[in-house]
Parts: structure tokens; sequence; C-alpha cells
């Protein structure tokens, strides 16, 4: 067996010492990978902070502007004409002749219909033969009454010389008397019979239909050959508006809003038939008859509305616009901020803490709340009472002196929108 020769003492040493060198190197690279990873981290973690955006505001809030403002009162009502008149028949009867139709432009006293004038021609003719009978009855009568005068004449004078008794002229006295009541009951029957023949001559006038006024006729309801029947009401056949060149809207107001309202105040009326067209007008009465459907009260507002191309039609619904105030280039505020309240302080608990009691407003006063530090996530607002003017809905027009720089708050951030922008996503 071959016994390998023996290393030396000194090449032993030298290859621990190599050995321990090279272990030494790695130890150093694995520093230095890990040294770089640790100053890539804490440098993006750095730039990560530098970077980051503002915590969002916690406020919404809008400054002042200058403009004009003007109050105004909405409602909706009908379209009528200024004068509309129903033409009714005031005697029965079958209508022989329809002279106008739908539309058509009629003048005061034109003829619109005519009834069948048979019946009530025969009833005038009748009444007239009927006088003329008790003509004759009173001729016989007045005959009647001459001659029981002069026979009351003759027994007088035969009665002083005693040729005739006082029997004999008391009766003649009496033939005489009834001779003239004969006389006073032809006469009061001519009379009843002339007011009858009158009576039947206005009906038979009344069979002619005539416009009352210059207009158009809006509405027709009988037709050649139907029958009439005005026993108990005078059947309407016609409707005539009188100029269609002025209009009127019966607007329902609300209560809450009637008292801004008065005679002379501009209008202007809208109808879906015309989209974006506005008709000027002016408030010509407000009635005070309320007009209550299901425990809502409203009163009716009379808009003089101009309609020189007739493009208003009746029974049009119209949406109503009535200028009650305005203001002019004034400062103006948004609704929004008198309406806005903060949210309450969160105490460390979770729960808000306990404001005090907000003094109630003065009338023409409001309470808005001032942004005095924008400083995101640190804001601060103050709140102060104001005095304002008319609003239109969307401004209030703001009567304090305060710079148009302002801003005030008008809403504010919800938390959990809050959190959902400011907190990272993982995923």
């Amino acid at each position: 067996m071959t016994v390998p020769p023996a290393v030396p003492s000194a090449t032993r040493n030298l290859e621990r010492e190599l050995a321990s060198v090279e272990g030494g190197r790695k130890w150093l690279k694995r520093l230095v990978v890990v040294g770089i990873l640790g100053g890539v981290v804490v440098g993006g973690w750095v730039w990560r902070r530098k970077h980051a955006p503002p915590p969002p505001a916690r406020y919404l809030t809008q400054g002042l502007t200058e403009g004009d403002v003007i109050e105004t009162v909405q409602s909706t009502g009908v379209v009528k004409p200024v004068t509309e008149v129903k033409v009714g028949a005031q005697v029965s009867g079958r209508v022989a002749r329809v002279m106008v139709d739908f539309n058509s432009q009629v003048k005061k006293g034109d003829l619109l219909a005519e009834i069948d004038p048979m019946l009530l021609g025969a009833q005038v003719q009748q009444q007239r033969a009927q006088l003329a009978a008790q003509k004759a009855m009173l001729a016989g009568a007045e005959a009647r009454v001459l001659m029981a005068k002069v026979n009351l004449e003759r027994l007088k004078k035969l009665r002083v010389e005693n040729l005739a008794n006082q029997a004999e002229v008391d009766q003649a006295q009496g033939q005489l008397d009834i001779a003239q009541a004969e006389v006073a009951q032809a006469k009061a029957q001519m009379a009843a019979t002339s007011a009858a023949i009158t009576a039947a001559g206005a009906n038979l006038s009344l069979t002619k239909i005539y416009a009352p006024i210059d207009g158009v006729v809006t509405d027709r309801q009988v037709d050649e050959g139907q029958t009439v029947a005005a026993s108990f009401q005078a059947p309407v056949l016609f409707v005539i508006a009188e100029d269609l060149r002025r209009m009127r809207v019966y607007a329902d107001v609300d209560e809450a809003d009637v008292g801004k309202l008065s005679e002379g105040m501009e209008a202007e009326a809208q109808v879906d038939a015309f989209p974006g067209e506005r008709f000027k007008g002016t408030v010509g009465q407000v009635r005070y008859s309320p007009n209550s459907v299901q425990g809502v009260v409203t009163y009716t507002a009379v808009i003089e509305v101009s309609n020189p191309e007739r493009k208003l039609r009746p029974g049009m619904t119209a949406t109503v616009t009535v200028r009650t105030k305005e203001a002019r280039k004034v400062l103006r505020l948004p609704n929004a901020a008198l309406r806005f309240k903060p949210t309450p302080e969160k105490g460390p608990d979770g729960k808000p803490l306990p404001t005090p009691p907000e003094k109630p407003l003065e009338p023409g006063t409001g309470r808005v709340f001032v942004l005095l530090d924008p400083t995101p996530g640190r804001e601060k607002i103050e709140p102060r009472v104001l005095k304002i003017g008319i609003t239109d809905g969307v401004y209030t027009a703001l009567l304090d002196p305060l710079g148009i720089s302002t801003r005030v708050v008008v809403d504010e951030v919800d938390d959990k929108e809050e959190k959902k922008r400011g907190s990272p996503r993982l995923f």
C-alpha cells in the first residue's frame, strides 16, 4: 500500500487563509445588496411622502358674484279669450239652417242659424184671428150699450110723465150696466190676445239666431235637421270668442305666493305648442275667492296676454311667470350657503360633541359660514349672520357689505367619500 506524501503545515495554513478571505467577500457582497435594497425602499418612501397629494378639502365653497336677482312666482293655468259668449236657443224646434261653422268670422247681427218657424208662425196667425173675433164681440157689446142708454133715457122721460114705473127704469139701468161690463170684458180679452200676439211674435223672431258680438266661432254644437229643446234651459248652439288677439290666462297661484302678486306686474306665459316662445302680459286681477282641491288652497290670478299672431288658442295649458321684485347689479349669495349646516365635531369616542343652540334669525337675515383658512385638512370656518334681500331660487341678494373674494361654504365632503379618496388601495 502506497502512503500519500504528507502535506506541509505551511500549505494547510495558506489554504485556510484563502478560504476565510473568500467567505468574507461573499458576506460583503450580501451586505452591499441589502444596503442597496434598503436605500431603494427608503428613497421610495421619501419620494412618495414628498410627492403625496394634499388631503382632500373638507368643505365645498363658492364665491360671491355680481349680477341681477329677479324674484318670480310661477303657476299654471288655462288660456281663455277675454270675452267668450255662449249662444243658445230660447225656443224649441227643428234646426232648419246653419249658416256658420268652426273658425267662422262673424259680425254682430249676422245670422248664425234658424229654427223652423212653421209652428210659431201658426200660433201668431191663430192669435190674430182670435183678436179679430174679439174686436167683433167688442163692437156688438158697444152697440148693446148704446141701445141700453137710449132705452134708459126714454124710460126716464116716461117716468117723469108717470107713463112708466120705477121698476122698468131700474131694469133698463141694469141692462146698461151689463152691456158696459161686456164692453170692458171684450176690451180685456183683446188686451190679453194682443199680449199673446206679441209673445208669439217674439218667439217667432227667436227662431233666427244672430251673433251678439264680433268674433270667431270657436265651437258649434248643432247641425241642420237636429231638434233642440229649450223647455228647462237654453241649449248652447255656438260659442263665439270676441278677439283672439287678446287672451287671458287663469292661473292657480299657491296661497304661499299670492301675497307677492299685485295688479300691473309684468308676466310671461309659455305653452307646449310653442317651446321657447314667451308671450308678454300683465297681471290684470288677483281674485279673493279661494279654490280648495284636496286640502290645497289656491287663488286665481287673471293674466292679460297679448296674442297678435293668434298662436294662443282657447283651452291651452300655460305656464305663467310673474316678476314680483328685481334687484339689478347686486352682490349675490348662493342659496346653498344659506341652507348649509356643518357636521358636529366628534369626540375621542366617535360620538358627536354637543353644540350650543343657534339663535333664531330675525326677518330679513340669513346665516352663512365663511371660509377663513383654506389649507386642506386644516380648514377653518366662521358663522356670520347677514342681511339678505330677494331671491330667485338660486341666488339671494346680499345687503351687508362683504368682499367679493369671500368664499362661503355650500356643502361638506362626506367622511366616507373622504376616506375613499384619501386612503391608498392595496389591491
